[in-house]
């Protein structure tokens, strides 16, 4: 299994460095236009999110088995779709560290440092490719992460298309964010007589570290997007001054309270 899935492994390496450099001969967006190597940084991290979390999905669909038994349940496919997602956090980190200092991108290094030494035990011994594959239903959630962060990057923050991003981000994050996690912690818990400690340890540390990034990522975007965007009510004022203040030399100035200021 190993030499096959190193091979995938760096085919998906070489692909997803390919659509990095690709992506420079396309326009950007006039609005990000300052931001261009981050707009098509996301735009491959949004290719990877669907591939991976379609086909995790559509997998786990067709092949209930991944999940029933996740350390040797699992088609030839499964380990494909694996292999070309450790590819893709390799090009990314590569992407990063080529574009970014380390103090920039220190945070997102480690994060893929878990993953892909997580992803990678199942690629180079064969087995838990199903708890793998179970994961990568992460990347459905991911997608939605990615969609909203181009749109604030265009500036359509806030606009129909940016609430109901939005709201799919929180569903999607709830759905296939929580509850696989959920779901893989308490098969680890129930199943470490099993899995050797390293991989327990290994997991365990991925478990915790993505959980607890997923909810104070929950938390960032639903007090951000929902909470502050909500319409404020109106502070009574006087009848004849409502709206409007007088500046020390007589002049009337008008208020507006309705700019909203985004950060992501």
């Amino acid at each position: 299994m190993a030499p096959s899935g190193l091979l995938v492994t760096g085919a998906s390496f070489a692909a997803f460095r390919g659509l990095h450099w690709g992506l420079q001969l396309l326009p950007t967006p006039g609005s990000a236009a300052q931001d261009r190597w981050k707009w098509r940084n996301i735009c491959v991290s949004l290719v990877h999110s669907l591939l991976t979390g379609v086909g995790a999905l559509l997998g786990l669909s067709l092949y209930p088995q991944m999940a029933a038994d996740p350390i040797h349940g699992h088609p030839p496919w499964a380990l494909v779709l694996v292999a070309i997602s450790v590819g893709y956090f390799l090009a990314d980190g590569a992407d990063m560290l080529w574009n970014q200092t380390l103090g920039q991108a220190w945070e997102l290094l480690c994060h893929h440092l878990v993953v892909v030494s997580c992803l990678s035990s199942a690629i180079l011994s064969g087995h838990y490719v199903g708890f793998s594959v179970v994961s990568l239903l992460l990347e459905l959630n991911s997608t939605c992460l990615h969609l909203r962060k181009l749109l604030l990057l265009s500036r359509q923050a806030p606009s129909l298309a940016f609430s109901v991003t939005s709201w799919a981000t929180l569903a999607t994050l709830a759905l296939f964010r929580l509850v696989p996690l959920g779901w893989m912690s308490l098969w680890l818990i129930r199943q470490h007589h099993q899995v050797p400690i390293a991989l327990v340890i290994l997991g365990g540390t991925g478990l915790v570290t993505v959980g607890a990034t997923s909810i104070t990522l929950g938390v960032r975007i639903l007090v951000s997007d929902v909470l502050r965007s909500r319409p404020r009510p109106p502070i009574p004022e006087h009848k004849e001054t409502k709206g409007i203040r007088t500046c020390c030399d007589g002049e009337p100035v008008t208020r507006d309270d309705s700019t909203l200021s985004l950060k992501d």
